[in-house]
């Protein structure tokens, strides 16, 4: 076998083997944006219309959700939102709709006071993909029925859907109380 040869073998070689560790090394990194950002993921590969873009989105989302301070409540203002979500159900029976706000309300108060900011809804569901991306089709759709509840277009059982779908993203935040 002449050098040449040999040295077109190692190269073809090499350039699978690097072929196939930026392929592995690619799909490991598409695995842990599924496990991280939960059923997010499919929606952002839709949204941006394809895995790339959506990869892309989802790495500039990790790294402004990295830039936020997000923290922990001391127990005691766990128990306070926890009782105040409680007064919010309570008022459901007599006030679906105005609970459905109360609902939101509370909800961005939690979010801002964990660090989250609450300018903009887009900008909410953006920076909560990051780590409650699991709760996050429930926020969109409660939030859906709050703006809809507003023109009075919505059902008792819609408001009861909403309350249910906040109570979820409210939960999330609410226990998901890790060291960062």
């Amino acid at each position: 076998m002449s050098n040449t040869t040999l040295i077109v073998i190692i190269a073809v070689a090499a350039v699978v083997v690097i072929a196939l560790a930026v392929g592995l090394w690619m799909a490991a990194r598409r695995r842990r944006l599924q496990n991280r950002f939960g059923p997010e993921y499919d929606r952002t590969v839709e949204d941006e219309g394809g895995r790339m873009a959506a990869e892309r989105e989802l790495r500039a989302r990790e790294e402004r959700h990295d830039k936020l301070e997000i923290k922990e409540l001391p127990p005691e203002r766990r128990d306070r939102y926890a009782g105040e979500w409680s007064s919010v159900q309570e008022h459901f029976v007599d006030r679906p709709e105005g609970s459905v706000k109360e609902a939101d309300e509370l909800v961005s108060r939690l979010m801002r006071e964990r660090g989250y900011p609450t300018d903009d809804y887009r900008g909410q569901l953006r920076d909560l993909s990051v780590e409650h991306g699991r709760t996050l089709e429930h926020y969109r759709a409660a939030h859906d029925v709050k703006v809809r509840s507003a023109g009075h277009q919505t059902t008792t059982e819609e408001l009861r859907g909403a309350m249910v779908h906040y109570r979820a993203l409210f939960d999330d935040l609410l226990t998901d109380q890790r060291s960062r």
